[in-house]
């Protein structure tokens, strides 16, 4: 894993569109059908209970409009109401997507879990009406704001293509205490001339112990916003069943697993392969300071706590049992499964860990020049990792996180290249082990000067079956079921603080590069992020901020 920082540097892959786009988005299904999952609670079972709410979700829609523009592109979004509702249950809002993409989104419908006491408020309201928030396209769609009745929130807009407002039967807003804040994640439409912008939503706090439920609507307004920012006119769910009934149990947890476990395949070139921790310890790996052998289940390693920089690990002096452990161990290696609750257990999270001994010097590319460096972005103690969130109404695998070192992105399962049955590709990057979901040349840095470090993926006989090869090691939800291993609970660096004599690395490119390159050269060299001039060996996952919280978004 490089650790670079964010701030200057970013992802860029290039890729062409197509100038056409289809008039209606088709439905994505999974290349394969879903299993019979083994029985359990609530999982896959097609409804959830939130506690005095139990809901649906909905996947059958009308389209009642669309735009022709949305926000940076000639793409048109389309919004739709939802259809096929089932009796007893109240939509609670309205569903939108650009129409370049697959139909594949959701909004959930709700009904009280139990009778409620004369006394007390019902779950669900009728709004007591609407206020237009603007009509855009000269009139063409009409959006609409619930005016919730008192101790009550709406869930999301509407929208019409008629000026009159819409009947307070279309959709419900929520008794307050059953909601939580949400936020803005994605601007999908925005009109300048207005100004009017529309946002995808979420809940502020997410992650394995959170309780917030999205709903599957959407925000709009004619003020300015920016993303992750509080929603107040709008909230999502809270789920206050503590049970999480719809999570899996253990049986289902393999089931998933073994159904939608991904292949990883390693580059061609790939010199430091990954290998099982087990494998790490037996075969040289020592805990320093005092540079003490470590037992294979890492038993005698310091547990609890916090990184405290006491502790790391390295590799053996000797340099063959050095060169021997760094090249690690294909046949041994797993992946480490960490199972969590996901947007208040109404998805589950199958984080998938592999361990990598080393991670390899980087590759520079500088406009048409690749150049590999000899030390540069080498350190011991690789740990990189991708998720796959499964919808715990259905079992259907909804989208995957690719972590590329410390940064990364989901993508959506309509997106992932899909190489057996309902299994999805993913490519470990070359010596940095970073994770993409197609092959190509991934550019960490500025596309504008054409300078960064290269990540190199592509297919390779050097393959990991996740859904073969893999051990839980964590389901916190289920209670002490699942045995953690002893090593998880190690916090501190699994390898040493590494410095590179980068001024020596950069004089040598320099001497490499045309002298028309070298003047211009001298002024980017700042791009370049700070983890070229030197590594800290990296902490183990649980170590890490997603552990508990969600991925980044």
């Amino acid at each position: 894993m490089f650790w670079f920082g964010c701030d200057c540097f970013y992802w860029s892959r290039g890729f062409s569109e197509l100038d056409s786009e289809p008039s209606e988005p088709k439905p994505f299904s999974l290349p394969s059908p879903l299993p019979r999952w083994p029985q359990g609670k609530g999982f896959a079972t097609g409804r959830i209970n939130l506690g005095e709410l139990e809901v649906v979700k909905i996947t059958k829609f009308h389209k009642v409009w669309s735009s022709g523009s949305s926000h940076g592109k000639s793409k048109g979004v389309a919004f739709y109401r939802a259809e096929e509702v089932p009796q007893g249950f109240h939509s609670l809002g309205h569903y939108c997507q650009p129409i370049d993409k697959p139909l594949r989104g959701y909004v959930l419908a709700a009904r009280a879990s139990k009778p409620t006491k004369t006394d007390d408020p019902p779950p669900l309201k009728k709004p007591v009406g609407y206020t237009l928030v603007s009509s855009v396209d000269g009139g063409g769609g009409y959006f609409w704001l619930p005016n919730p009745p008192a101790g009550y929130k709406a869930m999301g807009v509407i929208v019409t293509d008629k000026p009159k407002e819409p009947e307070t039967e279309e959709v419900r807003c929520v008794r307050e205490d059953l909601t939580e804040s949400c936020e803005t994640s994605e601007m999908i439409l925005s009109k300048k001339s207005n100004p009017f912008s529309v946002w995808t939503v979420q809940p502020c706090e997410r992650g394995m112990r959170a309780q917030g439920v999205s709903v599957g609507t959407f925000f709009s307004c004619t003020y300015e916003l920016s993303s992750h920012e509080t929603v107040r006119d709008i909230a999502c769910l809270k789920n206050l069943d503590p049970t999480l009934h719809a999570m899996p149990n253990l049986n289902q947890v393999h089931a998933v697993i073994k159904h939608y476990g991904p292949t990883v395949y390693f580059h061609p070139e790939e010199t430091y392969m990954p290998s099982s921790v087990q494998w790490f310890f037996k075969n040289g790996a020592l805990l320093y300071p005092q540079g003490e052998p470590i037992s294979s289940t890492g038993s005698n390693l310091p547990a609890g706590g916090s990184n405290d920089l006491k502790f790391w690990i390295d590799l053996p002096e000797e340099e063959e049992a050095k060169s021997y452990l760094k090249k690690g161990n294909l046949e041994s290696s797993e992946l480490y499964v960490h199972v969590k609750p996901a947007l208040g257990g109404t998805f589950t999270d199958v984080a998938m860990w592999i361990f990598c001994p080393f991670n390899g010097p980087a590759t520079l590319k500088i406009g048409l020049f690749t150049l590999p460096m000899t030390r540069i972005g080498e350190h011991v103690g690789d740990w990189e990792h991708f998720t796959f969130r499964v919808c715990n109404f259905s079992g259907e695998l909804w989208e995957m996180f690719f972590s590329q070192h410390s940064g990364g992105g989901w993508v959506d399962a309509s997106e992932i290249e899909f190489v057996k049955g309902n299994k999805a590709a993913v490519y470990s990057s070359k010596h940095g082990h970073a994770s993409f979901p197609h092959p190509g040349m991934y550019l960490q840095g500025s596309s504008k000067f054409g300078i960064g470090v290269r990540n190199d993926v592509a297919k390779s006989e050097y393959v990991v079956e996740s859904s073969e090869r893999y051990v839980v090691v964590a389901a916190e939800y289920l209670g002490g079921v699942v045995d953690e291993p002893c090593w998880l609970q190690y916090m501190r660096e699994w390898g040493p603080v590494i410095e590179y004599d980068s001024g020596s690395e950069i004089s040598k490119i320099m001497d490499l590069l045309p002298l028309v390159v070298r003047f211009s050269f001298e002024n980017i060299v700042d791009l370049f992020p700070v983890a070229l001039y030197g590594e800290e060996g990296p902490t183990g996952p649980k170590e890490k901020d997603n552990w508990e919280g969600d991925e980044l978004c």
